[in-house]
């Protein structure tokens, strides 16, 4: 059985089809070819086609392609009743939940990189001054004293910058012992 096929040319990245007829064992690209019957470039959309050429090997049963069939269709040449052309096919997307023109906007701004690769480890200065800066009026402050004890005070715009001690103090090694430094030397 022929049919009528398109046999892709052109260099790579840019096709060119040649409509060709053809023996339906073979493979386009075979090189045996029955007949040529016009050629259709895809980028500019422009189709060139014998049309008395065409009807004669329809009117003989040759079968042509789908892709075929739309063109000859396009270009205006009438196929033959028993021609059936398939309908366009339905889409169906796999899984619409991960597109992201299906998730909610999100308002909140991105994050720098700065801000978060170092949000575990924040020094206390830069958490008072952000605490500061945060807090337009002014509310009194704890600060440690010495001895340990928490005492408050009224932070005020004239005072010195405030110092948070969120960061424990290490761990004092008892002084040696005279018996063991005795030893030693």
């Amino acid at each position: 059985m022929l049919s009528i096929r398109m046999q892709r040319t052109g260099r790579r990245g840019h096709a060119q089809y040649r409509l060709i007829v053809q023996d339906s064992r073979f493979s386009p690209t075979s090189g045996r070819v029955v007949a040529f019957l016009g050629s259709y470039d895809p980028h500019t959309k422009q189709a060139t086609v014998n049309g008395e050429k065409v009807a004669k090997y329809l009117d003989n049963g040759a079968q042509p392609s789908d892709r075929t069939a739309k063109l000859l269709q396009k270009e205006g040449i009438k196929l033959p009743d028993w021609v059936k052309i398939s309908p366009e096919k339905s889409r169906k997307i796999r899984n619409p939940e991960k597109l992201r023109r299906n998730h909610p906007v999100s308002t909140k701004e991105p994050e720098s990189p700065a801000d978060s690769a170092g949000a575990d480890e924040l020094k206390p200065e830069t958490v008072a001054e952000k605490l500061v800066a945060e807090t337009d009026s002014v509310l009194p402050v704890e600060v440690e004293t010495e001895t340990g004890a928490l005492a408050e005070e009224p932070a005020s715009e004239q005072e010195a910058p405030i110092v948070a001690t969120d960061k424990p103090k290490p761990e004092e090694k008892p002084a040696a012992k005279e018996s063991e430094v005795s030893k030693d030397a």
